[in-house]
């Protein structure tokens, strides 16, 4: 496992020499404890899961010996698994429909936490890819925000694969200023570091800390 803890040293000091100010989450689906542990010793908190079942069954155990643990759902969020995804995770980074936005909406009346969210964007307008499409984003976003009192942080994007995702991820940033977000969710294992040149406060790494 010592490749893990140089691969996640290697880019936490990648990450720290471009900006004092965005967030690692570890990426850690398909993955057992033992790949985890040494993450966790080093006092490491942010880690996100794709599947919600999977986070439920691999964090449960992990987060009721240690609180301080943060976890985001990265993945596409169906209805029917909003509830178990509220229970089990702080930071939603899929929110993309007003279905979804209704439901949390729902679940923080009835149980008094607040929830953190990110607005998933169709930046490519990709018809195999989920998030809310650009035409209809400042209207979903003030609907999430004035109507249903959620804590939108920001935006998040997946950029096509096999193109510059520069442009990219400076269109998200100019949809997120210009609705009055902070965080941004942007960049992975092949382009972090494009990604929080452009101000990204969140990336989210799995394959180039575990492989």
């Amino acid at each position: 496992m010592n490749h893990i803890l140089s691969n996640f040293n290697l880019i936490q000091n990648k990450i720290n020499s471009i900006s004092k100010t965005t967030s690692l989450i570890v990426v850690t689906k398909n993955k057992f404890y033992d790949h985890i542990k040494p993450l966790l010793n080093l006092d490491h908190l942010d880690y996100g899961e794709n599947k919600v079942q999977e986070a439920f069954n691999k964090w449960s155990p992990i987060v009721s010996s240690n609180n301080q643990i943060r976890l985001h759902l990265v993945g596409r969020l169906q209805s029917n698994k909003a509830k178990q995804a509220f229970n089990i995770f702080q930071f939603i980074h899929s929110l993309d429909n007003e279905k979804l936005a209704k439901i949390f909406s729902t679940l923080e009346k009835e149980t008094r936490i607040k929830k953190k969210y990110f607005i998933q964007v169709n930046i490519a307008n990709e018809e195999q890819k989920a998030g809310i499409s650009l035409d209809k984003l400042t209207e979903f976003s003030n609907y999430c925000v004035t109507k249903l009192n959620l804590n939108i942080l920001g935006l998040m994007c997946l950029p096509p694969v096999s193109h510059d995702p520069t442009k990219y991820f400076t269109k998200l940033k100019d949809l997120n200023t210009l609705n009055g977000f902070k965080d941004l969710s942007m960049g992975m294992s092949n382009d972090y570091e494009e990604a929080i040149q452009c101000g990204s406060t969140y990336v989210r790494i799995g394959s180039a800390i575990f492989n």
